[in-house]
Formats: C-alpha cells, structure tokens, sequence
C-alpha cells in the first residue's frame, strides 16, 4: 500500500478491514503500532472484524494494547510478533507470549527490562516459548548464557531454525556455544561493534552442519589502520576452513578482504599447487599490528566443500549495495576444478538485505576465475559475452539498462 494512502486514510482503511473478516496480514499506519489516538477506529475495526490476523506489531507506547492480549483471548491465531521499545516487565511478556499457541517469529529490541531471566525456568511463570525465528535488538542484557538455556529445552532446541543477534551481549566469541546448541539452524546473523580484537585465548571454531546462510557483520568502534574488527573475520574464516560449518552456502560480511582471507591459505577450496609461494598465511592481516592471529585450532585439509556465496561491503560504507564473490570447490567426482569468481557489486532493487534476487531477472555478467594448476588462473568469458570483449578483466561499468557488464 502506498505510504501516503496508508497514513492519510484510515478512515477507509477502517471501513475497508470492518468488511474482511478472514483478513490474515495488512499494512498499517505506524501511528496503529505505538497507539496513536488517530488510528483507535482502526484499531477498534481490526480487532473486533479481523480474528484471523496473523502479523502484529507493538512499539513504545502501546504498552496497554499488547498487556490486553494476555487475557483477552484476541488474534488467537498469531504467528509473527515484534515487541519493540515496550516498558514491560519480564512476566508481562512471558504471560502475554504464552497466551499465543501459535506463535512462530518474535522479534524483540529496545525493551530496558530485557535479559537472561526470560529464558531461564520459573516454576510460577509460563517458558518463553519456543519459535523457528528469534530476533534481538539493542538487548545488551541476554546473553550467551540465556540463550543456552532456552536452548536446552528439548522443543526449542528442536524448533529454532532462525536466530538474529544485533547488538546484544552475546559476543562474537561465543557464538560457537550457541551453534553447538541449535542442531536445526540454518539461518544465523550477528550484528556487533567492537572495540577489542579478537581473544587470544583459543577459542573453538564456529561449528554447524545445518547452517546455510551467515550474516557476520562485524564493525570496529573507531576508525584507525588495524581495526579490530579484522581480526573477527580471520576468526571466521579459520572456522570456514576448519570445515566445521559444510552446508553453509551464503555468507555476509563488513569486510572487502574475507574473500580473500579464504583464497590465499594453504587450505582454500582450490589449493593443490605445488608452488610454496602461492599462498600467503591467513595472518598475513596481521602483518602490520602486534596482535597475533586468534588460535582455533589447527585447520583441516576439508576446508570448504560446498558453494559458497561471499557478500561483502567495506565497513565504512555499509549502505552501499552488496558486492558478491563465489567460491567453487574442486570436484573429484567429475574432475572440475576450484573456482572463484571476480568480486562484483549486485543489484538490490529486487532483492532484500539478505541479497537475495530473482535469478529470472539478475543477468550480471560474472568474469570466472578458474585454476591453472600452477598457482595462477585461467580467465574464462561469461557465455553471454561469446568470448569477446577482455574476459580477465576484474573492472567493469554497468550499463544504463542496468542488466549487463561491460568489460
């Protein structure tokens, strides 16, 4: 729905749902979510003509319509819930979460009185329940430890298939203890600003056979020639090689050089030259800084065994669109060699934050960089470019139609 017809006719949106009674989602006004006195018809319409809704939303101010639920036996059939801002206390939310059997996704951010207790288990309280998506938000209080608690319950455990982390005290080096105790996740993000690198201390690789897609987006506080930050993605990377993480097919991160990180160890998806100078070790990022690289073990000879999809932005433009690089592991099966592509920017006009993109419309034209055997690689044209043009080339403009690459 357009923005201005949503938020300058409520009125007739009002009229509108009073007639739909079997109305499952809908695009509100924002001023409905925080309780805003202009949207109380609305209001009033959606809950008394529209049981089936199955998407809500509660920000600070609408304190009082989301205590409601608890009691009041309204949208029995909810499945999505985002709680943010709210001045509620830890047994209101648990109270109102238990009386929605069919919750799914709940998202929570901003809420002061947020932390660990919500997750632990109180006789006089109902659990928080368990979901296939969990997403934190400005939570500095959970951490590491809540979550592994509410996953050692055997039906959340089971369930949990999402989980968001976005600036909440679970830390980067603890992530590894939350994987290993959500058996079905396969969709991972964590969203963190630090100021230290990463320990010292040997930590375990992050580990999962079921994750598919990781958002690892780590930012530096301040802005100096050895961020910290980098020493987040040497860890990451260790962990990708290590082949502790085999299903994972995306991964997004604030940092142009991970790709690169993962090309040039000994253990990359295509290493098999025998030319010792190939290759620089995965410290090299350390090479300017007294720090020493995070230990995580020694790295197996798996490394990577699936397609991977790299998605990078530097950290100081992190609202540019994302630049894709993919890597091709070596196949014995049919001989195929390893393989990467050139790192290029792709289209976020039809796609989300996730980069996802609808493959009937993206036809960027990708240069491919394929191993020669001995330590360089053979450049070979996309099939659209009919070998012409300078398929080496890593440089390319975009035309003014937006749907191919020129050399």
């Amino acid at each position: 729905m357009p923005y201005m017809t949503r938020e300058t006719c409520k009125a007739d949106l009002a009229r509108t749902v009073s007639v739909l009674p079997n109305l499952r989602y809908v695009d509100l006004p924002e001023g409905f979510f925080s309780d805003d006195p202009s949207c109380s018809t609305l209001r009033q319409e959606l809950q008394h003509r529209c049981p089936e809704i199955r998407s809500m939303k509660y920000h600070a101010g609408a304190e009082g319509s989301f205590t409601m639920l608890a009691h009041s036996r309204l949208w029995q059939n909810l499945e999505i819930l985002e709680l943010i801002g709210l001045e509620i206390e830890p047994d209101t939310l648990l109270y109102v979460l238990a009386s929605l059997p069919t919750l799914q996704e709940v998202k929570l951010g901003g809420i002061p009185s947020l932390d660990d207790t919500i997750f632990g288990t109180n006789n006089s309280l109902p659990p928080f329940p368990a979901l296939t998506t969990l997403s934190l938000e400005n939570s500095p209080s959970i951490t590491a430890s809540g979550l592994i608690a509410y996953l050692s319950r055997p039906e959340t455990r089971g369930l949990l298939v999402r989980l968001s982390l976005s600036i909440t005290g679970v830390l980067p080096q603890d992530l590894y203890e939350v994987l290993s105790s959500a058996p079905h996740l396969s969709d991972l993000t964590i969203n963190e600003t630090v100021s230290r690198s990463f320990p010292l201390n040997p930590v375990p690789p992050l580990a999962s056979r079921s994750l598919r897609s990781l958002h690892y987006e780590i930012l530096s506080s301040s802005h100096s020639p050895n961020p910290p930050s980098d020493t987040y993605y040497t860890y990451v990377a260790s962990s990708l090689l290590s082949g502790a993480v085999p299903s994972l097919r995306e991964l997004y991160a604030f940092s142009p050089s991970l790709p690169e990180l993962l090309l040039i160890s000994p253990n990359a998806p295509f290493a098999g030259s025998n030319n010792p100078n190939r290759f620089s070790n995965t410290s090299s990022i350390y090479s300017n800084s007294s720090q020493p690289p995070p230990m995580v073990g020694a790295l197996s000879s798996f490394g990577i065994v699936s397609p991977l999809a790299i998605y990078t932005k530097p950290p100081e433009a992190i609202e540019t669109e994302w630049s894709l690089t993919t890597l091709e592991p070596p196949s014995e099966r049919n001989g195929r060699r390893g393989s990467a592509s050139a790192t290029r920017p792709i289209s976020l006009v039809t796609s989300d934050r996730s980069g996802s993109t609808n493959s009937g419309s993206r036809r960027s034209k990708d240069s491919v960089l394929v191993g020669n055997g001995f330590g360089g690689y053979l450049a070979v044209p996309n099939e659209d470019s009919g070998g012409r043009g300078r398929p080496g080339s890593l440089h390319g403009r975009r035309t003014s139609q937006g749907s191919e690459w020129m050399g």
